[in-house]
């Protein structure tokens, strides 16, 4: 392997900066100068393309190195850095992957960003409806029986989309799933957004990149310590084209990437490579002596991951008091404490990538949890997860037809059987509800209004609170 000591992008702008270099080129802050004090130091690495320094777009020095450790760490045939976040990584392995009209393989629970790369690339999707899991209540992965049925049905499919692991940390077979759609020649492109730090190995579920994906993204933020925005795409086989790749993150990423964004990504892979088994074994200590305590406390139990397989790094809360997810979450934020997301019966809470000896908060947040719910007693809540009417369903109405078409207002309950002119969101986690060219069946209908009554938040359905949504009229 390579020497994943060095940092050769951060170093390259570290020794750039110690230059004392005068800025006459963008960004307009002149190296932190032009701000306030408390701001300077945040942005002493915020440069440009100058000399010494690369381009993302046409790599040939520092950040190429550091691609190419990246490349070497999670051993993949290509990786490479993204500053849009996750979102561009998921549209360009799309766009590169599918062709106008073509079928495509899609997980039903996945991220609006999936969605739009769909829209954008104009193919039919065939959505897949995941395993509802009745003690947490919410969709977990694909099972292999879907998978199977559905390629029978698309043989031609050109590619399968998956997400792995849910936002809730949980985890499937996903060698299984990967290799049966090999055998149908058929890519496999994976949403793996909260899995960059999966390749560490045991505790931690195996990788999409190590069971053989052909395309892999991940946002290095969201458990590595990178920058929001910063994240990876890795290559791991010849069926796409690795060229197109490339051709669309030039299409779709900023033509004036964030230098702070892509070193936080160096040193990002530079604290995963040196995250020794050691730091492991302290991590999964302190993250079980976290658990225990919050199992003590009335109103609350933690669960855990059918048949263990999950990311350690999720802890996930489930209120069996007469308070919903949602209020569970304010009352937490009421004593300081932000968790990751709430649904209606569970609050997810994402911990740090302790190394050994690193201390945070655990026990102190055992503490104020425990006077949150204080006085608050066990009580068995009816709970109802929510349901995917079709193992396999598509589109009413195919995204070139979409625009040409007129939209009303309805009542909710007047919309059953009707085609949603909007994609609806709850989010966190971004997981559509309902999709823009989707028939609307009841059981969505019901899980709206249940969202709404229990103050979830949405992207889209804009009239959602006056129990409307808009339709295409068809007719």
């Amino acid at each position: 392997m390579e020497n994943q000591q060095k940092m050769p992008l951060y170093q390259a702008l570290v020794e750039h900066i110690n230059k004392k270099p005068i800025s006459f080129h963008v960004p307009g802050h002149k190296y932190g100068m032009i701000a306030k004090d408390y701001y300077k130091e945040i942005l002493k690495l915020d440069a440009t393309e100058l000399s010494g320094l690369d381009d993302l777009h046409s790599p040939v020095g520092a950040i190429l190195e550091a691609e190419q450790l990246l490349q070497d760490l999670y051993q993949t045939k290509n990786s490479f850095f993204l500053v849009n976040g996750s979102t561009v990584g998921n549209l360009a392995m799309i766009m590169a992957a599918c062709h106008e009209n073509d079928f495509v393989l899609v997980q039903r629970n996945c991220h609006k960003s999936i969605l739009n790369g769909l829209r954008l690339a104009k193919v039919q999707p065939i959505f897949l409806e995941p395993e509802i899991n009745d003690e947490w209540k919410v969709a977990a992965g694909v099972p292999m029986e879907t998978i199977r049925e559905a390629i029978d049905l698309y043989p031609s499919a050109r590619a399968l989309i998956l997400t792995h692991p849910n936002y809730y940390g949980m985890a499937y077979d996903l060698e299984s799933i990967i290799n049966y759609a090999h055998i149908h020649n058929i890519p496999v492109l994976v949403d793996e957004a909260h899995g960059p730090h999966f390749i560490i190995g045991s505790p931690f579920p195996p990788s999409a990149v190590q069971v053989g994906a052909d395309i892999v993204v991940q946002s290095a933020h969201k458990t590595l310590p990178a920058m929001t925005m910063g994240s990876f795409l890795h290559m791991n086989s010849h069926r796409v084209d690795v060229n197109k790749v490339k051709d669309y993150l030039q299409l779709f990423q900023s033509s004036s990437p964030s230098y702070p964004i892509m070193a936080s990504l160096d040193a990002a892979r530079n604290f995963l490579a040196a995250y020794k088994q050691d730091d492991a074994s302290y991590l999964i200590k302190e993250i079980n002596r976290f658990k225990e305590r919050l199992s003590d406390i009335q109103g609350i139990k933690v669960l855990s991951y059918p048949n263990h397989l999950g990311d350690p790094l999720k802890v996930t809360i489930q209120s069996i008091s007469h308070l919903s997810g949602f209020e569970l979450q304010s009352k937490l934020e009421e004593q300081g404490i932000f968790t990751e997301m709430a649904d209606s019966y569970n609050v997810l809470m994402i911990l740090p990538l302790l190394k050994e000896n690193q201390i945070f908060p655990l026990e102190e947040t055992a503490e104020r949890i425990q006077q949150v719910l204080k006085g608050i007693t066990d009580n068995e809540r009816k709970v109802e997860p929510p349901i995917f009417e079709q193992k396999i369903s598509g589109l009413a109405i195919p995204y070139g037809k979409m625009e040409d078409l007129e939209e009303k207002r309805l009542p909710l309950l007047e919309a059953v059987g009707q085609v949603s002119a909007e994609t609806i969101i709850p989010y966190p986690p971004g997981i559509p509800l309902l999709l823009k060219g989707e028939r609307i069946g009841k059981e969505q209908i019901s899980n709206l209004k249940k969202l709404v009554e229990h103050g979830a938040r949405f992207q889209g359905g804009s009239l959602l609170e006056n129990g409307q949504i808009k339709v295409y009229v068809t007719s």
